[in-house]
């Protein structure tokens, strides 16, 4: 019998019987409130058949034997009462190469200390010899890190100027290990700037402060996320090792600021399967192009979550570069997916059935507090019962819902004997910082809460800490979750997810989702609750199987509609763009398009062309060769407004050449200034009408200027709240304050920190262009970039000094308005809080607030 043939039989005969048994009962201990049942002993079980088995599975690359061998290794530890089997369990484990598990096991009690020292002489050794062949040395500091099979190819796989592209599933320590990598390549090799990219300002920020821990005080690398040319050219100059934190809008704005002195020595591209992204993934494909243009020997790293095919990222790596695919679909913790489905007649009583690849396992009964009458009850009558204890996501289709059903499960669960004081300081930052009545604040003290990402940062992070602490017991969550934020619990509840508007999440974001549940080296397992799974509406095409991301760039997803991008191209170049405004994905694409041919005089040599077919590629050369002809702005500029059309550019840059009136009146006042506020509603008027109609529809555009004014003044969130509610309230105008508050966070994330600072960036590009050509330079201000000031929320040199420092938005603007000059640099900012330290408590600042200052700046609280 052949090792495979021997192995399917044991999965399928062999050890079906106990195999089963261990894995119903282990999955009943991570569940609440299930039905009692009859004890089964769990001595019965036939442990040494069992781990034998085990053991042979453990040799196959077949993800459902790892999974197999993993399951009984887990249940030896968890389920078995004889020391013997523990550690048979963990040798398992070390077989698998799944250490920080058998860490686990041991920080939790379930292992005897010393496990070497009972092994035999011959299995001591063995330990050993799969110890060193898994683990890697860190030069940086000398010691040894044991990983598994991933971890371990991902690191040796590396090599000189090479790009490599890694994609494993979503527990298996992938963030983990490339931070560890990225700190050893700048502690042990010539990298003297470091880029990580990440998609989302969340993971920005989840990123940065890792980096931080890691790293603790050290005076030769420095990490940091705003994109200002002192730090590279401090660091460019000899001075400390930078690594810059930032989105691909980010990076676009430093390399604006540099210009093409802007060589990076090292590029990181985490949630690299986000080129496909609508929109964004243009602008992420323009960043990586942007910094290889400028050194094509850069070091590039791309890291996605189960991809299908993570070699797709390396087809535009530069000529001679070597390319390196690492790909993993080993499991690194047992992830069950289990259905919930009412019994018929009892709906507070739900059967719970585990979901395998070939079969199901009923798991038992789960018992509701109260009845679920409608769906948002069910969502969070469920999730209250299941995951009671805590560790429990639960996963809304957006915001409101979010707050609903969070208040809901906030009713359910059993009251502290007295309120935590860090909850408690959460709930105050959630009262001081958004709004007194905010939702989010009585729901803390209870020990639930929700979680979306127009939150502001510091809020959201303070969020997250706290469940990952467990004191946050039960956090309702959007798609947030889906953009890379590392935040692992031991259950996710779910019905019907979607994505976007309504859209059925597709099976790799909910398995990518998924993953979230029982993170590696945190839980030995981790559960996904889907309710309801014969709902054809919540769940149209069932519950999915798993899948991995298919990549597939913005671009490439575009040109294979050859005739259309050609159709909307030519339209754009001939009508007005009234509209153009659901256009979104063209118009991105067109504008890359574009630019690639202004700036090559071509694109048949683009490393795009060599993907599609040669005649469409010709052909829309052709088209963009005779678009081309009427458009005076550069290749520079319209390279430093990726997204951005260059052909309105050009209108933008017609209209202001037929400008009858003093060109300076184009310019936007001093935010300051009591004009400002028209003025920017002017200028919106003028990007739709000639740009794009980005600020649309046109009854819109004194709302969002509003926004825009007392954004650039640094307003807090909760200032502009209060504005608006004092503004419905004198006008008559109805209002809901949870849409209001909600309303205004998406305001300020959609508006004021992208919008704005994309098209009026390009706006004033233009702009300047057009005084260079009238030879009025002196109307052209240095400062602070428009986009700088609207990305971060600040118009001061106080304000940027502060966040510059490490502190939040949030942080920042609280305690700016204590401070009385507008002008003080980061020393000065020290000196200021130096002395008025002991005070700061007195300011009526929130107290957490109080001590991100004081970390930031390296302050005893």
């Amino acid at each position: 019998m052949s090792l495979v043939t021997l192995q399917s039989w044991l999965l399928q005969e062999g050890i079906r019987g106990d195999l089963d048994l261990i894995t119903r009962l282990v999955v009943r201990e991570e569940l609440d409130n299930l039905l009692s049942e009859e004890t089964v002993a769990t001595d019965k079980v036939d442990w040494p058949n069992l781990l034998l088995a085990g053991s042979i599975l453990a040799r196959s690359e077949d993800r459902i034997y790892q999974e197999a061998a993993l399951r009984i290794s887990t249940a030896a530890i968890v389920l078995s009462t004889h020391q013997k089997y523990k550690d048979a369990g963990a040798v398992l484990l070390s077989k698998l190469s799944n250490f920080r598990a058998i860490t686990l096991a041991s920080n939790r009690g379930l292992i005897e200390p010393d496990i070497e020292g009972r092994l035999g002489i011959a299995q001591r050794i063995e330990a050993q010899r799969r110890e060193m062949d898994r683990s890697i040395l860190i030069q940086s500091s000398g010691s040894w890190l044991q990983v598994n099979d991933f971890q371990r190819r991902f690191w040796t796989d590396d090599t000189g100027e090479c790009w490599l592209s890694a994609s494993a599933p979503t527990a298996s320590g992938k963030t983990f290990l490339v931070l560890q990598w990225l700190i050893d390549q700048l502690y042990a090799s010539n990298i003297q700037v470091a880029v990580y990219l990440a998609p989302t300002r969340a993971l920005v920020s989840e990123i940065e402060t890792s980096l931080k821990e890691l790293l603790g005080v050290t005076a030769l690398i420095e990490i940091c996320s705003l994109p200002l040319r002192e730090k590279y050219e401090a660091a460019r100059s000899g001075g400390k090792r930078l690594v810059l934190v930032f989105t691909q809008e980010r990076l676009h704005l430093l390399a604006n600021i540099l210009g093409d002195k802007f060589p990076i020595d090292l590029l990181i591209v985490d949630e690299a399967h986000k080129i496909g992204d609508n929109q964004r993934g243009v602008i992420l494909q323009d960043a990586i192009e942007r910094l290889t243009r400028i050194n094509p020997k850069i070091k590039a790293v791309f890291i996605s979550p189960a991809t299908q095919n993570p070699e797709e990222l390396l087809t535009d790596a530069p000529t001679g570069v070597q390319t390196i695919a690492v790909d993993s679909d080993s499991s690194t913790v047992l992830q069950n997916l289990i259905v919930a489905t009412q019994v018929p007649r009892k709906s507070k009583l739900w059967a719970l059935t585990l979901r395998q690849s070939s079969s199901t396992l009923p798991i038992g009964i789960l018992q509701l507090a109260s009845t679920p009458a409608g769906l948002k009850k069910r969502l969070a009558f469920i999730a209250a019962a299941v995951g009671e204890r805590g560790g429990t996501l639960v996963y809304a289709n957006g915001a409101g819902e979010a707050e609903e059903v969070a208040g809901l499960i906030s009713q359910l669960l059993p009251k502290a004997d007295e309120l935590d004081a860090e909850l408690l300081q959460l709930a105050e930052l959630a009262r001081k910082g958004v709004h007194q009545d905010f939702r989010l604040a009585p729901l803390v003290e209870l020990g639930v809460a929700f979680h979306y990402g127009n939150m502001p940062a510091l809020l959201r992070l303070e969020i997250e800490r706290l469940f990952r602490s467990g004191k946050i017991r039960i956090l309702v969550c959007t798609s947030t979750l889906i953009e890379g934020v590392n935040l692992s619990c031991r259950t996710i509840v779910v019905r019907g997810p979607r994505k976007g508007k309504g859209n059925p999440m597709e099976p790799h974001d909910f398995w990518n989702l998924a993953g979230r549940a029982g993170r590696w080296g945190d839980e030995f397992q981790g559960n996904i609750i889907c309710i309801e799974p014969e709902n054809t509406e919540a769940w149209p095409t069932g519950v999915p199987d798993r899948a991995r991301y298919p990549i597939k760039r913005e671009t490439d997803a575009v040109l294979e509609r050859n005739a259309e991008i050609v159709d909307y191209i030519l339209r754009r170049a001939q009508s007005d763009v009234s509209g153009l405004k659901d256009a979104d994905d063209f118009e991105q694409v067109g504008a890359y398009l574009l630019c690639t041919f202004l700036r090559l005089g071509s694109i048949e040599g683009a490393t795009f062309a060599k993907r599609h077919d040669l005649a469409a590629i010709m052909d829309l050369n052709q088209t963009l060769e005779s678009v081309a002809e009427g458009i005076k702005v550069s290749a520079d500029l319209a390279a430093r407004h990726p997204g951005v059309s260059a052909i309105g550019l050009q209108r933008l840059l017609d209209a202001f050449e037929r400008y009858p009136n003093d060109i300076e009146n184009l310019l936007p006042a001093e935010v300051s200034s009591y004009d400002s506020y028209d003025r920017f509603v002017t200028i919106m008027e003028r990007i739709n009408k000639y740009l794009f109609p980005a600020f649309s529809p046109d009854g819109r555009i004194r709302l969002y200027a509003l926004i825009v004014v007392k954004w650039l003044k640094g307003y807090s969130l909760a200032r502009i709240i209060r504005d608006s509610i004092e503004w419905h309230e004198k006008n008559g105008r109805a209002y809901k304050l949870p849409d209001l508050i909600r309303g205004t966070m998406d305001l300020v994330e959609q508006i004021a920190r992208f919008k704005a600072p994309k098209y009026l960036s390009a706006y004033m590009d233009v702009l300047h262009l057009h005084f260079k050509q009238c030879n009025r330079e002196d109307l052209i201000e240095e400062g602070l970039d428009i986009a700088m000031q609207l990305e971060f929320g600040v118009s001061s040199t106080t304000l940027l000094s502060l966040m510059e420092l490490g502190m939040s938005r949030m942080s920042a603007v609280a305690l700016y308005e204590k401070i009385a000059r507008d002008d003080l640099s980061k020393e000065e900012c020290i000196a200021w809080v130096s002395e008025r330290k002991n005070q700061l408590s007195g300011f009526d600042i929130p107290a957490i607030i109080v001590r991100e200052i004081l970390q930031c700046l390296s302050l005893p609280e």
